[in-house]
Formats: C-alpha cells, sequence, structure tokens
C-alpha cells in the first residue's frame, strides 16, 4: 500500500507540474497565432524515441489540437506547428514557411513561446510558496527551546565553541529565535560576540572579523545546532534503514561506540562510519533492540527524524506571504545552481546527486501528507525550470540558447544543424535517463 501511495503522490505531482509547464508553451504559442497540433501530459511514445511505441491512454481532437494522456510518465510534450523537436525533423519543413508556424515567426515570439514552461513553472512554485506560507505559516524554533545547547561543526569550534554549549546573549542581548545566531548583521557585523552558559559559566565568544570569508571557504551558513532529542518519524522505503528493521517511533541511542542521543550526535556518528555495517542501539516499546545498518557513502541511512523540541509558528498577511514565498521558491534555484557547481568542481558525486523516479516517489512517502505534497511539488516546480533552462538541446534552455545567438547574430542556424543538435540532444538525455533510472534502481535493490 505505502508503494502504490508513493506512486500515486508521484504521479498526481508531475502531472500537475508537466500539464502547467507544457500549457506555458501552448499559451505563448497560441497567443502568437502559431498552430499547435498536440497537447500531450506525458509522451504516447517511448521518449526520446519518437517512433517507438506509438499509442496513447486518451486522446481527443478539438479543433486544430489533439490532447491527450500519453502512456509513458516521465514528461510531456506540445507540438508546435513548424518546430523541429523530438516530434519533427528538417525533412518536414522544406516547403515555404506559413504564417501560422513557429518558425515564420519574429525570433523574439518564439523565444517568448519557448520560455513560456519554464515561466509557467517559476509562478507555480511561486504560488505554492505563497500560498502554503499563507495558510500554515512558518515554523521556527524559539531560542529557550535550545535548551540542551548546541553542538558545534569544525568552524564552530574553530571560534570557540563547544558541544552544550548554551547560547544566551548575541551582541549582549536576549535573542527569541535560535535562526537568529546566523543573522547576516551579526556574522558581518564588527565587534561581534556570543554569551554562552557553559556549565553554570557565562563565556564571550567573538566572531572573527574574516567569520562570512570562512563561511564561504567551507560552503556553511551554520556552524553551530540546537541540540534535539529526536524519534524516527518516516522510513524511506528500500532504504538502508528499512532494510535494518528501523520503525516509527524508534530513538537511536547509539551508533557503533558513540552515543546519539541529539540529531546532530547521530549525523556524525553515521559520516564516521559511511560505508559500513554499523551496529545500532535502538530503544522500542520501553525496551533495547540492536540492529545492523549498512551506513551510505554520504553518511545518511534513510529516515525522517522527528525533533522533540516544540516549534513555534510565525503567521503571515497574504501581502506578507507573497515576498515570503517568492523568497523560498527562489531558493531551491539558488541551491540547485550550488549542487550543480559542487558535482563541476568534483565535491559532490553525481551518482548520489541525482535521484529518479524512485528516489522522488520515496520522497513524497508512503502517507498521504498534502502538507509535504505541496512543498516537494512546489520544489520540483522549480527544479523543473532550472533543469530546462539548461542549455542542452533537446531542451527549452537549448532552443533559448540558439534563438540569443540568432536575436544577436542576426541570422539563425541552419534547419539541419538544429536538426543533428537535436539528435545529440536527445542522445544526451537518453543516456542520462539510463543513468539515474539504472542508479535509482540499483540504489533500491542493493
Amino acid at each position: 500500500m505505502e508503494g502504490l501511495i508513493m506512486a500515486g503522490q508521484m504521479l498526481l505531482g508531475l502531472s500537475i507540474l508537466v500539464g502547467l509547464h507544457e500549457f506555458g508553451h501552448f499559451a505563448a504559442a497560441k497567443y502568437f497565432k502559431i498552430r499547435v497540433d498536440k497537447f500531450y501530459i506525458f509522451f504516447d511514445f517511448l521518449f526520446p524515441l519518437p517512433g517507438v511505441a506509438n499509442f496513447a491512454l486518451f486522446k481527443k481532437k478539438i479543433g486544430e489540437t489533439e490532447y491527450g494522456l500519453g502512456w509513458f510518465p516521465l514528461g510531456g510534450y506540445v507540438a508546435i506547428h513548424g518546430m523541429i523537436d523530438e516530434t519533427t525533423d528538417a525533412d518536414q519543413l522544406s516547403a515555404e514557411p506559413q504564417p501560422n508556424e513557429f518558425r515564420a515567426k519574429p525570433a523574439w515570439q518564439r523565444l517568448i513561446v519557448m520560455l513560456g514552461g519554464i515561466i509557467m513553472n517559476v509562478i507555480t512554485g511561486i504560488v505554492i510558496f505563497t500560498l502554503m506560507t499563507y495558510a500554515y505559516g512558518e515554523s521556527y524554533l524559539p531560542a529557550s527551546e535550545a535548551r540542551y545547547g548546541v553542538i558545534p561543526n569544525e568552524l564552530g569550534k574553530e571560534i570557540g565553541f563547544r558541544s552544550g554549549d548554551k547560547i544566551v546573549k548575541i551582541n549582549g542581548r536576549p535573542f527569541t529565535e535560535f535562526d537568529d545566531v546566523y543573522n547576516p548583521d551579526v556574522v558581518l557585523g564588527n565587534h561581534s560576540y556570543y554569551t554562552v552558559d557553559r556549565s553554570g559559566q557565562l563565556v564571550d565568544i567573538a566572531v572573527p572579523a574574516d567569520f562570512m570569508d570562512r563561511l564561504s571557504d567551507k560552503g556553511q551558513t551554520a556552524f553551530v545546532e540546537p541540540l534535539n532529542p529526536f524519534v524516527v518519524d518516516e522510513v524511506v522505503s528500500g532504504s538502508a534503514a528499512a532494510k535494518a528493521g528501523l520503525k516509527p517511533g524508534d530513538r537511536i541511542l547509539r551508533v557503533a561506540q558513540q552515543s546519539t542521543l541529539f540529531f546532530p550526535e547521530l549525523q556524525q556518528a553515521l559520516k564516521a562510519n559511511a560505508g559500513k555495517p554499523t551496529p545500532l542501539l535502538v530503544e522500542r516499546n520501553g525496551g533495547n533492540v540492536t540492529l545492523t545498518a549498512n551506513v551510505e557513502d554520504d553518511g545518511t541511512i534513510g529516515f525522517r527524524p522527528k525533533s522533540l523540541l516544540h516549534l513555534a509558528t510565525r503567521h503571515f498577511s497574504f501581502a506578507e506571504s507573497v515576498p515570503a514565498g517568492t523568497k523560498k521558491a527562489f531558493g531551491i534555484v539558488t541551491t540547485q545552481i550550488k549542487a550543480f557547481g559542487k558535482i563541476f568542481r568534483g565535491e559532490a558525486s553525481l551518482r548520489k546527486s541525482l535521484g529518479g523516479p524512485i528516489e522522488i516517489a520515496q520522497q513524497y512517502g508512503g502517507k498521504w501528507d498534502w502538507i509535504r505534497f505541496w512543498t516537494l511539488t512546489g520544489m520540483l516546480s522549480m527544479v523543473l525550470a532550472f533543469m530546462n533552462l539548461l542549455p542542452i538541446p533537446a531542451l527549452d534552455g537549448g532552443h533559448v540558447l540558439f534563438l540569443l545567438y540568432e536575436m544577436i547574430a542576426g541570422r539563425k542556424p541552419s534547419d539541419a544543424f538544429l536538426e543533428n543538435a537535436q539528435k545529440v540532444g536527445m542522445a544526451l538525455i537518453l543516456c542520462l535517463m539510463v543513468f539515474v533510472l539504472g542508479n535509482g534502481l540499483f540504489k533500491t535493490l542493493f
């Protein structure tokens, strides 16, 4: 049943996002009086092979456009008349351009058509995060809830923090939200300092003048985290935690020989045992059991924790929700850019970073939770916008790149060039699909 719920949520989320993305192209094309031959959610062929397994689960022609639901649920498309894409080649465009064809329109109109899907996904992400912010507010940890103190990372230790320190003041003043610890005015300020309660003694910890540079060098924003007791909230199906027998409600007391009463301690212990079978001492129903988990190379085992600290909620008016939701939406894009940067610099594994349908379904979870559903769908909408803007032939970004070249150079590439570029792009996408699907299946089975 959990697998069906995961698959159902993923298909619903992707159907919404793909439909809106393709509608962005469709609406822009119609606005500029370009004929649209097909509008499909999912593919009615084995993408990216347009001549293989051509059938639809549903289709109906209305006017000049055939609307349908394809059988291959990993995308969708609009067939815009007179445009070279995965459904058209240059041989079909040998006749003179007609007024209702894509290729007959000015470059700036074609550019808007190609950006239509990306723009629609960005709007969707902003709307989802805005409405979520308005409906549910924004959770935060009150400073008073960090009653067990903090645990520093290497940078936190460098400037003087110790595990168990309780931050009581910032720049000599009390504070109300724990995130105030990371406030840029404090991190970037001159002569900033934290006052901590260390075993009953008050100690001041100065913020170094080059602290921001140190954070940037290490790619970090947090240098201390609150110590928070936790229980297992949900185990990801097929993960190392699931294979080890971890269950919701479990408390992980120890990893190998390290106590893990608090979640940051667990993260550190798992990273120290990355890639190894590791014993876990677990409290379950008043008794203790020992499990063995094969810790992933990135120091995770695949479960969602539930903090036992009490969060507070900050509520917003609708007018306040719009900029707050927009900031959250574009924060996803910023994270994607940073992640790609790490991959290209060799600081992150491509295999670990790219997730396919199996990983997406696992993120939705085996319980139908509308808050998680819309949050993840909003995130995927922004990720879809970012990925489609990549300058790869066959993606929207590839078309945008060639159109920008045409607008700058004053001449467009030949149809033959565009067709060959499309084939290269399709080959790259096919290789990436095989890699992602195979990688996801391997991680699930092994």
